[in-house]
């Protein structure tokens, strides 16, 4: 897997999980769904990712979007 993909599966499971938590526990982890969502707004147009930058450094491959 590329950086590319996992940052899209981890923002999607992160999406989700907050989605459950909102529905299940409390309507507050909706915040969490928020902020993933206005990261990847921000990211796309600015190209700055924290957690693209993680995986670069931990050595995983780039992807197509962050070279």
């Amino acid at each position: 897997m590329n950086i590319d993909r996992i940052i899209f599966a981890f923002a999607g499971s992160m999406i989700l999980s907050s989605l459950l938590l909102g529905y299940f526990v409390a309507p507050a982890w909706l915040l969490l769904a928020a902020f993933v969502g206005l990261n990847l707004l921000q990211s796309a147009f600015t190209g700055f990712c924290p957690l693209a930058m993680l995986l670069r450094r931990l050595g995983l491959p780039a992807g197509c979007a962050f070279r």
